[in-house]
């Protein structure tokens, strides 16, 4: 198989493609502890320096201690780089990993309330958390909110109170293969290929309790998974409005951006792409949505960070730039010098007041 779709390439070639498929369909992302903590004082902590460490903004810190928030950048040298230590356990010293979602382990920690549900997907049932709306909203528009790939519900937590200055009601959901739903049939990542249909099973959640709009909100991959849904699902007549952080809207300009941070040549990731087409039964096309969008295109907010390493910020300006054509209602924000989803890190403030504005006037 490999040399077929290779057409006569070495051997090694393809057990590198055919690794990097590998890794694209894990359907978890285990980031282990790159980062390391040198030194903590009165509001401070130290870190060793590099490109992620040394980003602007607000950031978690995970580490044998727990979760601790860190504040702006207060000095930099070649090695070190100290930081403000905003909140949570003082962090010991020693590996640990910066993390863009500064806050745990659910809705509580953004003082909303919430409750425990459950959507019956067709993969069996997923865990969700429901986050009422303000009680000056009537409640009956739903956000539903799609995490990316190797993430989790928490993702949303950064979003959550724009959402409820909204007025949304919001559905956290899980989905297939995420480690808190039930895996795919085939234990795989499908790129958003399936698991729209859990989204789909969301939407349904939703319109059964009283919702009468939809707004889709995803991170990441979770704008792929969003995609789809516009284009497949019977219940995309029902968003009103889309909201994607990071967007990963072409799985091939993507996949291509991530080999050269592998330091593989563009080749191999289009020999990769093929060997995930095969594998998965995916045609990638489907999910440039710059050439093959939607058939349901509501108002959509893209925000991104010019920083990003992992998904190309040239997505959300081509989407943005070419959305006229394409009779799409397409707003953009970006943010400065963050990497991947790293918006809200960037600029909390600034952050909630696009995403609040946008849907107060698209709503």
């Amino acid at each position: 198989m490999l040399a077929g779709v290779l057409g006569g390439a070495g051997g090694a070639a393809a057990a590198v493609s055919w690794h990097y498929s590998t890794l694209l369909l894990h359907p978890s992302v285990h980031p282990g502890r790159p980062e390391r903590v040198l030194a903590t004082g009165p509001g401070v902590v130290e870190l060793a320096a590099n490109r992620l460490t040394c980003q602007p903004g607000v950031w978690g810190l995970r580490g044998p201690a727990g979760l601790s928030v860190v504040g702006p950048v207060l000095d930099r040298g070649r090695r070190r780089v100290t930081r403000e230590l905003r909140d949570g356990p003082v962090p010991q010293t020693g590996p640990a990993v910066l993390d863009a979602g500064p806050f745990d382990p659910d809705p509580g920690a953004r003082d909303l309330p919430f409750d425990d549900v459950v959507v019956r997907t067709p993969v069996g049932p997923a865990p969700a958390w429901d986050v009422p709306a303000p009680a000056w909203s009537d409640g009956r528009t739903w956000a539903i909110c799609v995490h990316g790939r190797g993430g989790a519900r928490r993702e949303a937590l950064r979003a959550l109170p724009a959402l409820h200055a909204a007025g949304l009601r919001a559905l956290v959901i899980s989905y297939r293969g995420d480690g808190t739903a039930p895996p795919s049939p085939d234990g795989r990542s499908h790129l958003g290929d399936t698991e729209w249909h859990d989204v789909a099973a969301a939407a349904a959640h939703a319109l059964a309790a009283g919702a009468t709009r939809l707004v889709l909100v995803g991170w990441s991959m979770g704008a792929a998974v969003g995609g789809a849904f516009l284009d497949r699902s019977g219940h995309a007549a029902a968003v009103a409005a889309v909201v994607w952080d990071a967007p990963l809207l072409d799985w091939r300009r993507t996949l291509r951006r991530q080999a050269r941070n592998r330091a593989l040549p563009p080749s191999l990731a289009g020999v990769a792409a093929r060997f995930t087409e095969r594998r998965i039964g995916i045609d990638l096309d489907r999910f440039d949505l710059l050439r093959h969008p939607p058939a349901v295109r509501p108002p959509t907010l893209l925000l991104h960070s010019d920083g990003d390493t992992a998904v190309p910020v040239d997505l959300s300006r081509d989407l943005a730039a070419g959305a006229p054509a394409l009779d799409w209602p397409v707003t953009y924000r970006e943010f400065g010098g963050t990497e991947h989803t790293g918006s809200w890190n960037a600029d909390p403030d600034g952050y909630r007041a696009a995403v609040t504005g946008f849907l107060r006037e698209a709503l």
